[in-house]
């Protein structure tokens, strides 16, 4: 009985804090999932822009969407995945290609005293703000962006690693083979393509087209 009378008002007094400690938990979890809807609302809405403004002019389009901001595929950064490979040295020196490079990020990442990186895009807008966001880098010297046309550029040399990432997917379909034919006509022998695709699974749309594992 002794037991049960000192253990009372520690239970009683546990309870106000437990309930406020759940709803204060609540509270923010509902606060967390709210901002997450609403970035995601404004990333999907971004992405319908972008998506429509593709379908309507698929010649001007590019350029379109650098103007008014509409690139959800911009990072902002490095892809991840190659500034992993570039801290554990796994990846091959050499020359080294990023087509579709946008604001070259990647290309940034890629190039050192061992690498020299060509960043190539078919807007003069990205191209642009690549080198606008690159000007202050200090490997300057490794790197350089240039505005062609990926299926019809032809280089002096060839590559040693390709990295392709949201280039794919933004593609027509029916242009799919030319880009594998054109990719083993840049790189070297022995060179390496690493491409990142994703969504895979199966799913409606793009960006801004769909991509499957039997691509």
């Amino acid at each position: 009985m002794l037991f049960g009378t000192r253990k009372l008002p520690s239970i009683l007094g546990a309870a106000p804090f437990q309930s406020h400690r759940v709803l204060t938990t609540k509270i923010r979890m509902n606060k967390d999932n709210a901002q997450h809807n609403a970035s995601k609302s404004d990333h999907q809405s971004r992405l319908d822009k972008f998506q429509n403004v593709m379908r309507t002019d698929q010649t001007g389009g590019w350029e379109i969407c650098w103007e008014q901001g509409l690139t959800p595929w911009d990072l902002g950064q490095p892809t991840p995945v190659i500034s992993h490979l570039c801290a554990i040295g796994a990846l091959p020196n050499g020359r080294a290609l990023v087509p579709g490079c946008g604001s070259g990020h990647d290309v940034v990442q890629l190039a050192c005293s061992e690498r020299y990186v060509i960043g190539l895009d078919i807007s003069e807008n990205a191209i642009q703000k690549a080198r606008e966001l690159s000007s202050s880098s200090p490997n300057m010297r490794y790197f350089t962006f240039l505005k062609a046309d990926f299926f019809s550029w032809r280089p002096k040399e060839l590559f040693d690693l390709i990295f392709d990432y949201t280039f794919f997917s933004a593609i027509e379909p029916a242009v799919r083979p030319a880009w594998g034919q054109q990719m083993q006509k840049l790189l070297r022998p022995n060179g390496e393509l690493i491409t990142l695709m994703f969504p895979i699974d199966n799913h409606i749309g793009g960006p801004p087209y769909k991509v499957s594992v039997s691509d």
